[in-house]
């Protein structure tokens, strides 16, 4: 434990603030530009004026705000959605057959993985209750139990929901036009118009590639955590009192009078939920009898009308949606102030010129074979600084859409190895550990062992995937 304990206080000297890096990466970018893309007739006070000017275009570009509001309501609607009593009972059913630490563990690691390829907002908060129902039924019980690795069995989600439904780069892909909007400035119009206008889930989520991966995680990491519980030997929990007990959908409803009664209506709520449901269901019918696939539907748009339309359903009415709104709403936090930074280094380093070299120096010194790993490394190593998948995307997405076409490497294939990297390092970035940590009590330096143990399991299975596909 010596060695995670300093690992951990390492990380805490070397990373500060998430924003404090965004700023950070900013200023590193500017000088990076400033050097390798000034030409020697323009004064310098005058480029950077242009830089600025850049970067200034990219911070406020209407699209890319557009795609920042997306990623906010994914997270809280799969927030919202976690909070509701059918997914409390799902929880509950499972959480009593946990009567020891390696049975505990293995499903912890299992559920969490599967909801998390639905919706990583809805996978975090999902585990992290999970854990902390096993650590109360552990601790009413009498039962020992090793807390920590269950804490990080629900965590597990952040290092596999990149290749899932909710992944921030595969959904913006797959939605139209967006390869074009991420390389204008940077590429000319014949050089846009070869790119697809769309790159469905087809490409990616269900890819071989992707599929292959996503068994192996979940017949080897529920396997591997159960190994790791069977050779524990731990005490009986002690936590304390948990304000989660004191959720959205279960506080007493306060009196209400005239119209106010719609909010707390048993049957408005879920019923316009319901008619929100059935209209996804007929969108998706729609592209089927139009001869499209129905992974056309997976877009960031119609992902966050379908959590929507589920958190509506299953809450118990308005009143209690709105409650849960109100506890998640201060996780995309992050998003809201961190995404305009990275959009800004987006808009300097394509309008630059910047990504091209990037992009040219990759291609000149990888394979077909190496360039997909390099990749993973990469975003590996970006994650660490930028702990975003939506924000990587945006920053590191035209480097490699422009070195895969430059290789003539798959696009689906380039895409989910971005995808592996970023989602990989969240084992040792503890950004968006923070919500599980609350739910269960425990600190970063607890998980850190294990999550560290599935780091290094997912890093064989994602690497030795992308070298054999």
């Amino acid at each position: 434990m010596r060695s995670t304990d300093r690992l951990f206080s390492v990380l805490r000297k070397l990373l500060p603030a998430p924003f404090t890096i965004a700023v950070l990466l900013s200023l590193f970018t500017f000088f990076g530009a400033f050097v390798f893309t000034k030409e020697e007739d323009k004064g310098a006070f005058a480029y950077l004026y242009t830089l600025m000017g850049y970067w200034e275009g990219g911070l406020w570009k209407s699209s890319l705000l557009v795609f920042a509001v997306q990623m906010m309501l994914m997270l809280v609607l799969g927030h919202v959605l976690a909070l509701t009593k059918p997914v409390a009972l799902v929880i509950d059913s499972f959480a009593a057959r946990c009567t020891s630490t390696a049975k505990a563990a293995y499903w912890v690691t299992l559920l969490t993985i599967l909801v998390s390829l639905f919706n990583w907002g809805l996978g975090l908060i999902f585990g992290a209750i999970f854990a902390r129902k096993v650590g109360e039924f552990a601790q009413a019980t009498g039962r020992k139990l090793n807390y920590p690795l269950i804490g990080a069995a629900g965590y597990v989600g952040l290092m596999v929901w990149h290749g899932g439904m909710s992944g921030s780069a595969l959904i913006k892909a797959a939605e139209p036009g967006n390869l074009r909007q991420m390389m204008e400035g940077a590429w000319s119009k014949k050089q846009l118009a070869g790119l697809p206008e769309v790159l469905s889930f087809d490409a990616t989520v269900f890819s071989g590639l992707n599929l292959v991966v996503t068994l192996l995680l979940l017949a080897v990491l529920p396997l591997a955590m159960y190994f790791m519980g069977k050779n524990d030997h731990s005490e009986v929990p002690q936590l304390s009192k948990n304000t989660f007990q004191e959720n959205p959908t279960t506080a007493e409803q306060p009196a209400v009078q005239g119209a106010e009664r719609l909010d707390v209506s048993r049957w408005f709520g879920p019923v316009f939920g319901l008619v929100l449901l059935v209209f996804v269901g007929l969108k998706m019918a729609n592209l089927v009898s139009e001869g499209q696939s129905v992974f056309r539907f997976f877009v960031p748009n119609n992902i966050n009308l379908l959590l929507l339309g589920l958190g509506l359903s299953f809450h118990r009415n308005i009143a209690t949606f709105l409650k849960a709104v109100d506890e998640a709403i201060s996780g995309a936090a992050g998003i809201l102030i961190q995404f305009p930074l990275y959009f800004g280094i987006m808009g300097l380093v394509s309008a630059s010129g910047l990504v091209n070299q990037l992009a040219t120096s990759l291609a000149e010194n990888a394979s077909s074979t190496s360039f997909p790993v390099i990749t993973f490394f990469s975003a590996g190593l970006v994650n660490i600084f930028v702990p975003s998948g939506g924000g990587q995307w945006v920053i590191q997405g035209p480097i490699v859409i422009e070195a895969a076409t430059s290789l003539g490497i798959p696009l689906g294939k380039s895409v989910l190895a971005l995808a592996y990297g970023d989602q990989l390092t969240n084992m040792l970035q503890p950004f968006w550990a923070l919500p599980l940590l609350g739910i269960t009590g425990l600190k970063a330096k607890e998980i850190l062992p294990y999550t560290l143990y599935l780091m290094v399991i997912g890093a064989v299975i994602f690497i030795g995937c992308l070298l054999i596909f």
